[in-house]
């Protein structure tokens, strides 16, 4: 499947991004160039931990502010992030949505936690899957599935920047 990344990307609520894709080419019937183009756009439901899904994020958080640039992750940035997702990972007591909203509020240094966010999902699958040992390590527990700790991520950068 290949994602037109110059289309929007839409994040649903459960986390899902609904993207746009190539169409598929169709094999000719013979008497013409030998390839059709199906009509009009397609769009395809990419879920947490799915080929394509981190991409795909990274594209939609971009697409959220232009102007914002190349995430830069500082070390500070980085341990609130891993902070902050650990936070959410591990309350199953609460509200996700008021769980996700409080652990933003408690950031000293929000902006600098978003960009290391992003530069984790910058990086794809191997990234997120690091991240999410390095997170295992520093705060505990056993390492977050990669598509857990993407969603995670999503809505943490949803929250910041709203």
């Amino acid at each position: 499947m290949d994602i037109r990344t110059e289309s929007e990307i839409l994040r649903n609520d459960d986390g899902t991004l609904s993207v746009e894709i190539e169409p598929e080419r169709n094999s000719g019937s013979g008497d013409g160039d030998g390839a059709e183009v199906a009509p009009g756009p397609e769009r395809a439901t990419l879920h947490p931990g799915e080929g394509g899904y981190d991409e795909a994020l990274a594209q939609w958080d971009l697409q959220q502010n232009p102007d914002r640039g190349a995430a830069v992750s500082t070390a500070s940035g980085r341990d609130e992030a891993m902070s902050v997702v650990h936070e959410v990972a591990n309350d199953d007591e609460h509200d996700p949505d008021e769980v996700v909203e409080q652990a933003v509020e408690g950031l000293d240094d929000p902006e600098a936690s978003a960009e290391a966010l992003r530069h984790v999902l910058v990086g794809g699958q191997p990234s997120v899957e690091g991240f999410s040992a390095e997170v295992a390590e520093a705060e505990g527990g056993d390492p977050i599935p990669s598509h857990e700790m993407t969603k995670i991520i999503g809505e943490v950068l949803n929250e910041i920047d709203t």
